[in-house]
């Protein structure tokens, strides 16, 4: 075997164990996104803290529409910053559903697709 073919067969080898590794890399859940981006600030039990950060237990902005709540997050509200460029459509997805599903609350999931219909309503100005 030549050295470019050796060359080749161990870069196609490491490239194939590269992306197995990277596609065995399961996406992270809701609940660490959340924990990593929002608890900070809306507390690791959803209860805020008062005067500052609203709480998300019982709040209508989190139970109620998920276009609503894809909103806040895409686009920020009062002092929360916007995630529309750390986080893709799945991964809001998530966090919502850990959030609409937690801490006493009882919504029903938010998918991508409804994220996704939010975040180009928002880049057309609506």
């Amino acid at each position: 075997m030549s050295s470019t073919t050796a060359s080749s067969v161990v870069l196609a080898v490491l490239a194939l164990a590269v992306s197995s590794t990277c596609a065995a890399q399961p996406a992270p859940s809701g609940r660490d996104l959340y924990l990593h981006a929002c608890a900070g600030c809306h507390q690791a039990n959803g209860a805020g803290v008062q005067g500052a950060f609203p709480p998300l237990i019982h709040d209508p902005l989190v139970t109620g529409a998920p276009t609503l709540g894809a909103r806040i997050v895409l686009e920020g509200a009062g002092p929360m910053p916007n995630f529309d460029q750390q986080f893709t459509d799945a991964q809001v997805a998530a966090v919502l559903t850990y959030v609409r599903s937690s801490f006493g609350n009882s919504s029903p999931p938010v998918s991508p697709a409804v994220v996704a219909g939010v975040r180009k309503a928002l880049a057309h100005g609506h």
